[in-house]
């Protein structure tokens, strides 16, 4: 019947990029109690759409299919992303290595660093098929927060490794330069990469005023504790042991109050304005390139993209603690700053699987659904995963704050600026983005060379420095 129904939409010429439901003949038609006729959908490619599935993400299969399930995996969504499985084989390589010899310190960073590039991609292409299968507002936040699983995991684990606030100014770093790495690294590749093919892009007003607007109040939360220290840092009115601990009171309240920020942001875009982000990305979606390669392709099933990411987030947890357990040899023996290790190394690792995925959509000329990926990302690392961690680190007795060290700071200010000039036009270019990866290479040849701070001397943590000269 699926055969005669494909025929049936060949037959009527149906090949064009848009199509969303068929239904079959009258005489196909099956009658409910009642007598009313209930006609059957089906999709682009004559599958049977499932009730409560959308017909771009049904797959026609139900259950899960060993084969199928490797092959649409190992396929992935893009040749980028393609391209990222053939690091799979380092997986098993990390998880052994880390068991059999313990005394290689290097070898299982350098490998489970690797690791996380296939396992992090996995959750990216899980989460899109997840996203394929339910309304676009809903699916596209799923499919962020789902990216974003990596870095809330690398997160918890750091901050519950930590001795005596060792790994404080780490998870600190990274916090930043996951945002950094979506604001200048990522959306700069975005426009370059979609800015080589054409003379410019452009996107809506809805998604770069709100993604601007919510970075301005991110940036102003998470600076606020470090501007209250510096300011009263080394005043004869206050103690530094007080002032220590009205910072870390002031980022827990901080911590709150971004997380309510963030529960309005999603409140505003799924319930009363959704209508507006539909309305885009439907529009946006039509500018797809590859739509047509897109909706030809295989489709997990639910329950395969279930397993695909319980998989994946098994893998991506077992990496994370293995490489967060050689983090203190990385940094005393081959002299890697604690400030380099969070604002560059942890990122790129972390968003790599959310920056294939707005890469690939610009390079298809759909630059509202970038930019909703990456500012997304970026508004959940600052309005959710900072201040869960800090709440976290509040609930097992851990002095996590956002008091950041002051250099940090400065470079989070600044790349906010630099963003917000170049969303203002509503247009990009590939020079805009090659500018912003510019930018990106400048912090990261600085970082490298700024050292960690003694502990006390600037905003770092009690403790933190500790281990900077110490043997592991």
């Amino acid at each position: 019947m699926g055969m005669f129904h494909r025929n049936q939409q060949a037959a009527n010429g149906l090949q064009q990029h848009d199509i969303e439901l068929t239904t079959p003949q009258p005489a196909h038609t099956h009658t409910k109690a009642n007598g009313h006729s209930h006609l059957p959908t089906y999709n682009h490619n004559g599958h049977k759409v499932t009730r409560g599935i959308k017909p771009d993400g049904e797959s026609g299969r139900k259950g899960i299919h060993p084969f199928h399930f490797l092959r649409i995996c190992f396929r992935s969504s893009s040749t980028a992303s393609k391209c990222c499985n053939i690091f799979w084989p380092f997986v098993p390589a990390a998880i052994a290595i880390h068991f059999a010899r313990p005394d290689l310190h290097l070898w299982i960073f350098a490998l489970n660093y690797i690791a996380m590039i296939p396992t992090a991609n996995l959750v990216g292409f899980a989460g899109q098929e997840v996203a394929r299968k339910i309304p676009k507002v809903i699916g596209v936040l799923l499919e962020t927060f789902l990216g974003s699983i990596v870095e809330i995991v690398l997160f918890m684990v750091l901050l519950a490794k930590s001795k005596e606030n060792d790994l404080i100014p780490v998870i600190q770093a990274a916090i930043l330069g996951s945002i950094l790495a979506n604001l200048l690294l990522c959306l700069g590749m975005c426009f370059f990469v979609g800015g080589m093919k054409r003379d410019e892009q452009v996107f809506d007003e809805a998604i770069s005023e709100v993604g601007s607007g919510l970075l301005l109040v991110a940036g102003f939360g998470l600076l606020i504790p470090s501007a209250f220290f510096t300011a009263l840092s080394g005043s004869p009115s206050i103690t530094e042991s007080l002032l220590r601990e009205r910072v870390l009171t002031i980022s827990r309240a901080t911590a709150v109050i971004l997380l309510v920020s963030f529960l309005t942001y999603v409140w505003f875009q799924m319930r009363t304005h959704h209508s507006i982000y539909d309305k885009v990305l439907e529009e946006d979606e039509q500018k797809d390139e590859d739509r047509h390669k897109d909706l030809a392709k295989d489709k997990l099933t639910l329950t395969e993209c279930i397993i695909a990411l319980l998989i994946a987030l098994v893998c991506v947890s077992l990496h994370a603690v293995f490489l967060v357990e050689e983090i203190h040899y990385i940094v005393s023996e081959k002299g890697v700053s604690d400030n380099f290790m969070g604002l560059i190394l942890v990122p790129l690792v972390e968003k790599f699987a959310e920056h294939l995925t707005a890469i690939d959509e610009a390079y298809d000329n759909q630059m509202n659904f970038a930019l909703v990926h990456v500012l997304g990302a970026t508004i959940q690392t600052a309005l959710l995963n900072a201040p869960l961690v800090v709440i976290v680190g509040w609930g097992i007795g851990k002095e996590m704050s956002l008091n950041f060290e002051i250099f940090m700071t400065v470079v989070f200010f600044l790349a906010i600026l630099v963003v917000g000039n170049f969303l203002r036009d509503l247009k990009s270019t590939y020079l805009e983005g090659a500018l912003c990866v510019l930018v990106y290479i400048i912090i990261a040849v600085t970082t490298w060379y700024y050292p960690n701070p003694e502990p006390g001397a600037t905003n770092a943590a009690e403790g933190a420095g500790s281990h900077a000269g110490a043997k592991f």
